[in-house]
C-alpha cells in the first residue's frame, strides 16, 4: 500500500510547514488527487489516520478531494472529462490529445496553529 508512504509525505510536509510559521499544531489539512494519479483515495484516507498519530499533525481533519481528468484536443479545440488516458475525444473521435489534469496529487492548503 503505497497510500502509507504518501500519506507520511504529506504529514511531514504539513510539519515542516508549521514549523516554518512557529505554529505548534495542524488543525486541517487539505489535499487534491487526481483521478489517473494512481492513488487509491479510500487507502489515503486510512492511511492519514496512521501517519498523523504522534505528530503535531494528530487531531488534525484532512479533505481529500479528487480532480477529475480532462484532456484537450488539439483538433477540437475543447476540453473533456476523461477515466482513462485511452478515450478518444468525444467531438472528434481524435486520440491525440493533452492531459490536461487528472495526475495531481498535492496539499492544496494547512490550517495552523
Amino acid at each position: 500500500m503505497h497510500e502509507l508512504s504518501i500519506a507520511m509525505s504529506i504529514v511531514d510536509i504539513a510539519i515542516e510547514y508549521a514549523q516554518r510559521d512557529d505554529a505548534h499544531e495542524v488543525r486541517e489539512i487539505e489535499i487534491e488527487v487526481g483521478t489517473l494519479s494512481g492513488v487509491v483515495v479510500d487507502a489515503l484516507d486510512m492511511a492519514m489516520a496512521a501517519a498523523v498519530k504522534h505528530t503535531i499533525c494528530d487531531g488534525a481533519e484532512w479533505k481529500i478531494t479528487e480532480v477529475q481528468a480532462r484532456i484537450r484536443c488539439p483538433e477540437s479545440g475543447e476540453s473533456h472529462p476523461v477515466n482513462s488516458l485511452f478515450e478518444p475525444c468525444p467531438e472528434c473521435g481524435n486520440y491525440g490529445h493533452e492531459l490536461i489534469e487528472g495526475k495531481e496529487l498535492r496539499v492544496r492548503s494547512l490550517l495552523v496553529d
